[in-house]
This record gives C-alpha cells, structure tokens and sequence, in this order.
C-alpha cells in the first residue's frame, strides 16, 4: 500500500483586510489578507475546513487518523486535534495529536501520514493545518502585518493498493540556532505571561510590537531560505532520480512574491512551472503549500501532476520538502 493525496479543502476568515498601497505591497505583492475575528481559533478554521473536505468526499467514518499542524492551538492542553476528532463526528478508535511546527508543518504533516499509512498503521490520514498569525501581531507592527494572513486546510492522505509512490523524496532541515529570528519571547513556560513584564520596543521606522508580540528578521529570514532551498532542492530530485524539467510543478512556502521571485532565480527555476501567488491570503504559515495546490490545480485543470515538488521553510529554523504524484486527487 502507498500514500496518496486524494482530497484537499482549505477554509479562510470571511474577514478580508486589504493592505495600504506603498513600497512594502509592491514588494510582496500580498494585497489583501484573510484575519480571524476575536473569538475565532485556529481550531474552528481546521474544523471548517475539514468540513469542506468531508461533505465533498461524502464519507467521515473510515478515518482513523487526525493529525493538526497549528502554533496557535485553543489550549495549551488538551490537544485541538482531539476537540475535532469529536466535533467532526470521527470515530473513538482514531489516532489524534497536535504537532507545533510553521511553514515547513505541512511537508512534515505528509511524511507522519505517509509513515502511519505504510507502516500499516492508519489507512487514511486527515492532516489539517491551522494558524491564525494575526493574533500573535501588534496592530501597529507595519512590517509584519501585511504579509500574514490566517486560515485553514485539510488533506485526506489514503492507502492506495498501487506500486508507484505518491509522496516521496523527503529531505528535512533543521537549524535551531537561528530560532529568535522568527519567535514570539513571551507566553510559554520559559517565559510566562504571568511572570514577565511586557516591554514595548518601537524600531527606525516607527513599526511596533512588545515582547508578548511576534517578531520576525526578516532578512535573517531572507538569507536563511537563500542559503537552504537550493541545496534542499537538489537533494530531493536526486532522492527521486528526476531532473529539474521532469518536475510538472513546483510549489514552495508562498512567504511573498518577492521572496520565492529570489529563490526562482538561485534554484534555476525561471523557465520552470513556478506557483508564486500569495496576493490574495498573505503568508499563511504551514497552510501556504496545502492552499497554493488547491489553487494551481484549479488553474491548471488539465495539466499532467504526477511529478509536483513541494517545499517549506521558515520558523524553527525549519525546513522540508518532498515530491507528490497528484493524479488520484479529487477535483471536485
């Protein structure tokens, strides 16, 4: 039995906040950006989408696996995921369980359901990923707030008596030296809001946040997908034993227009089937790549996909990647 992707769904806040024209849209091209209202979770996005995801397919009692990407969960404990295996209606003898990871969440979501699947152990894996960013920015930090957006998706990933591999190539990345680039200081046990005085900083520009806010290098950022992409990617093809021209797709972590237009050009890849579209949801965090091939495979409704590389990486520092076989995916 192999893994496949058979169905995707994504969910976004009805609220959408379009960003103020300047040099930093320009750059990004993130135009607009879905934003949770105050009582919305990230656990009530990931249900929405499942919903999505489950009303299509029209079948909800054979999964026996739920696993949630979020680093925004409704609680610090119990785990979201166990919440939604009973709000969905699943079964008592499903798998649940949380994991705490950004933009390379999904790549890593698809390598735990691909294990759970092979190893025999789940024959189909609901992987939801989750974020709502937006509650982690000061509303005064100009630098940070127009490029997140928040929402929600839903993978079904199923046992397929086939002999070809549906996700393959994994390669992961880890580098936890450079965590304080992309971290919010306060709220856990290493710093409790109880305990730690807030502390307001306002930079050269006039953008601010406090230490219980989300703080991001960007540049540090920059340099550190610049630096790990290229060398990720290469390992990957070479995994799969596929040139750069065989792959039908790329879809990496959509950070911004100006980011991945950089990462193109270090990869070779500007002559290459590209996906680069964050215009109308921002930076979504481990949702970007489930929600960037919901909308490339709409675009592209009769492109051969058996060969689609997929790549995350950002907060952690983290990163991963993969190639997915999207022929048996549900276009509904």
């Amino acid at each position: 039995m192999k893994a496949y992707i058979t169905w995707i769904a994504y969910a976004l806040p009805a609220q959408r906040v379009e960003n103020p024209d300047g040099r930093l849209k320009k750059k990004t091209k993130i135009a607009a950006r879905h934003i949770a209202a105050e009582e919305q979770t990230a656990g009530d996005l990931a249900y929405e989408a499942a919903e999505r995801l489950l009303v299509q397919r029209n079948r909800r009692d054979d999964i026996d696996f739920l696993i949630l990407c979020t680093q925004s969960p409704d609680y610090d404990l119990p785990p979201t995921a166990c919440i939604l295996q009973d709000r969905l209606g699943l079964s008592r003898f499903c798998g649940a369980f949380d994991f705490d990871l950004g933009c390379s969440g999904y790549i890593y979501g698809l390598g735990i359901a691909k294990g759970l699947i092979e190893s025999g152990q789940a024959n189909h894996v609901l992987l939801l990923t989750s974020e709502t960013y937006s509650k982690y920015i000061h509303p005064e930090d100009g630098a940070t707030l127009p490029l997140f957006g928040d929402g929600a998706t839903a993978t079904l990933v199923e046992a397929l008596d086939v002999e070809r591999n549906g996700i393959d190539g994994f390669t992961y990345g880890t580098d936890g030296s450079g965590a304080d680039k992309l971290i919010v200081p306060v709220g856990g046990q290493r710093h409790p809001y109880e305990t730690t005085p807030v502390k307001s900083m306002t930079d050269r520009f006039g953008n601010v946040r406090t230490n219980r806010n989300l703080y991001m290098n960007g540049a540090g950022i920059m340099d550190f997908g610049l630096e790990v992409v290229p060398k990720t990617l290469e390992k990957i093809l070479s995994k799969v034993h596929l040139r750069k021209e065989e792959i039908d797709y790329y879809v990496f972590h959509q950070a911004n227009h100006f980011m991945l237009r950089y990462l193109q050009q270090e990869c070779d890849l500007l002559d290459a089937p590209y996906w680069n579209d964050a215009a109308e949801v921002g930076n979504t965090v481990s949702s970007s790549v489930p929600i960037a091939l919901c909308d490339m495979v709409q675009m592209n409704p009769e492109k051969q996909l058996k060969n689609v590389l997929l790549m995350g990486f950002g907060v952690g520092l983290s990163w991963g990647g993969c190639v997915v076989d999207l022929t048996h995916l549900s276009r509904k």
